[in-house]
């Protein structure tokens, strides 16, 4: 993983400092100092100290020496921030994160993302029991009946492959997988994920489609979208905002575009990717469930989207494939003549 860039963080406000820093942290990014203007050491100014500095004074008029001071002498650039956090409770906190973390990544690019340079191997969990309302898989089936969506960034790709492990056959489900990386690691993260599955494993492509038994790994590059049917096309544009693939796009795209999207699980992650559509989708009756803070390699992304209110289950990976298989069972028992 790239190291990320070095911010400090300077407030009149002791509040409004622990919100900026608390949130760029939980971005990936690193928080090196966090001070009020009349208690800045000069080091902190000094080149290479540190990549940039986010600056918020809510009287600036007071400040005005410190400011000549600032601009004059700081080796690194200023971002100034132009309005009071929100409370990390409020429904608008999302899309302020969003904001500032779009800002950080024009000044000194995108936070760490995974690069699956070493991938833990653990042993293969137990797979939950088939049940018998699960029929063998058609190949080819016709489309799928219920789409999940998996978000994952930091630490993703053994939660998810822990989760993918403990599914058992047949499960009649497509899953989609929004998994912030490195492009060249794609395929590598497929060969990882199918290497004790029973999923079809494969990354989207124009061409793809959704179906039970099969994960579809969202590209990086550029973002994709899906119609009614469950075909998928590549739309040759980048995905919106600072991550790649976009969780929250992938979210709207499948719901609006195949028409439902089941259920999303939030798994190990730095940032707030999924907290601003997940909500939106929740209310409309998609189910969404994250992984637990305490089974993450970095909590940020599923706590973020926790905070929102509309995570109705928080598990360990094999936890919310168990769950998942209990849900699905009980759908397809009652549809059954």
């Amino acid at each position: 993983m790239a190291a990320p860039g070095r911010v400090g963080v300077i407030a009149d406000d002791t509040l409004q400092g622990h919100l900026l820093a608390a949130a760029i942290k939980g971005q990936g990014y690193r928080v090196l100092v966090s001070t009020a203007p009349d208690s800045l050491e000069d080091r902190w100014l000094e080149e290479g100290a540190l990549d940039l500095w986010v600056v918020d004074l809510s009287r600036e008029d007071r400040w005005q020496p410190f400011l000549d001071r600032l601009l004059e002498q700081a080796a690194a650039p200023l971002l100034f921030c132009d309005g009071q956090a929100p409370a990390r409770t409020a429904s608008h906190y999302p899309r302020w994160e969003r904001r500032l973390v779009t800002k950080l990544v024009d000044y000194i690019g995108k936070p760490a993302v995974e690069r699956l340079d070493t991938v833990p191997r653990v042993p293969a969990p137990a797979p939950t029991p088939r049940p018998r309302e699960f029929q063998p898989l058609a190949d080819g089936e016709g489309v799928a009946e219920r789409v999940w969506v998996l978000g994952a960034s930091l630490g993703g790709p053994a939660a998810v492959k822990q989760f993918l492990d403990a599914l058992p056959p047949h499960l009649p489900v497509a899953f989609v997988l929004a998994q912030h990386i490195d492009a060249g690691f794609l395929d590598t993260l497929c060969q990882v994920l199918r290497r004790d599955s029973r999923l079809d494993c494969q990354v989207a492509d124009t061409g793809s489609r959704l179906g039970h038994g099969r994960l579809l790994v969202a590209p990086v590059s550029e973002s994709i979208e899906f119609d009614r049917d469950g075909g998928v096309r590549l739309t040759g544009e980048p995905w919106e905002g600072p991550y790649a693939p976009s969780i929250d796009q992938v979210l709207h795209n499948v719901a609006g575009g195949f028409g439902g999207c089941a259920g999303a699980i939030l798994f190990s992650g730095m940032g707030n990717d999924g907290a601003i559509a997940a909500p939106r989708l929740a209310a409309d009756g998609t189910t969404v469930w994250a992984q637990t803070a305490d089974s993450c390699a970095v909590s940020s992304q599923p706590d973020a989207v926790r905070e929102t209110g509309c995570v109705s289950y928080s598990g360990t990976p094999e936890q919310l494939a168990r769950q998942l298989v209990e849900r699905v069972r009980r759908e397809v028992a009652v549809a059954a003549p």
